[in-house]
């Protein structure tokens, strides 16, 4: 998603948080995840993060043996983007937009839903703009860390969880983020190590060349140990963050990392979710180990606003 695209959209979102709309996320977002067995009291809690993904939480269900119920599935609408991270792992391969009507009356839906925001994530991998250039998270002179305080200051505005991403590599492992994140004081900070993915960032027909962006298991170890007082701070290495997401890309794939690189399963439009869902690769435990199942209602957070 452009970042310019971005930031108008996160405004209008939050602006119309203080609407008196008892619908919630899931009534804009119901013909996608129908299959997850939401029902219209269950999608309480939604979060929304960069480069269009909508990451959305299921009801638990019963299903039979074998079966993978979801409990939370990240759903990339689209692989465009305005930034060119180096260590990217979701790339532009295909320039697939979901038609400007459909995409129009979807951001209706969620500007009436938007009193039921509950967590906005943002990505920062760096509060040092020079290191931003150099990651690839920068467009010309508008400043990345500008967005994010003003994202942020929204946030508190409007009553809605601030969460941040960061993908610490190669430029940022020495880096010590602890004054800024206390000051800006999100619910929680995802702190990834640089992953390598064949076909995305990585191989012949990739589009970004990772390698140099990566960092040995020790050094993000230092790292995590370096902002340990931080309480917000939710580590996920390589090995946790390989198998523990359910996603689907812009045409409603799964797609399975489990040999490190991205297989697609067919489509859940053309084959049912049931079908797709076995081809996922999905690590059910593995996802539970990295906390991925946490309070994502804000009403449950007691947050002093």
């Amino acid at each position: 998603m452009l970042l310019s695209t971005q930031i108008v959209f996160v405004k209008m979102l939050l602006q119309v948080c203080i609407s008196n709309i008892r619908s919630i996320l899931v009534s804009s977002l119901e013909k996608v995840f129908c299959w997850m067995g939401m029902s219209a009291g269950a999608g309480r809690a939604a979060r929304i993060a960069h480069r269009g993904e909508v990451v959305k939480k299921a009801d638990k269900r019963t299903s039979s043996p074998g079966t993978v119920t979801p409990t939370s599935v990240n759903y990339h609408f689209t692989r465009q983007c305005n930034y060119k991270c180096g260590f990217c792992f979701h790339t532009a391969k295909t320039s697939f937009v979901l038609p400007i009507d459909e995409a129009k009356r979807g951001l209706r839906l969620l500007k009436e839903s938007g009193e039921y925001l509950d967590i906005l994530a943002i990505s920062c991998d760096s509060f040092d703009e020079d290191t931003n250039k150099l990651i690839g998270r920068a467009q010309g002179r508008k400043s990345h860390l500008d967005n994010l305080y003003r994202v942020q200051n929204w946030c508190k505005q409007y009553k809605v969880a601030f969460k941040i991403n960061s993908v610490i590599n190669s430029f940022n492992v020495e880096e010590d983020m602890r004054d800024h994140i206390s000051e800006l004081s999100p619910v929680r900070w995802k702190v990834f190590q640089c992953l390598v993915i064949e076909g995305e960032n990585a191989g012949e027909n990739a589009l970004r060349e990772a390698e140099r962006f990566v960092i040995s298991d020790q050094q993000f170890q230092d790292f995590l140990e370096r902002h340990s007082d931080v309480t917000c701070l939710v580590p996920e290495s390589n090995q946790k963050m390989r198998d523990s997401y359910l996603i689907l890309d812009e045409y409603m794939r799964f797609l399975d990392c489990r040999e490190g690189r991205k297989d697609p399963s067919k489509s859940i439009l053309d084959v049912g979710v049931e079908n797709a869902i076995q081809f996922s690769g999905f690590d059910e435990k593995m996802f539970l180990k990295r906390g991925g199942k946490y309070t994502w209602s804000k009403a449950d957070m007691r947050l002093e606003w």
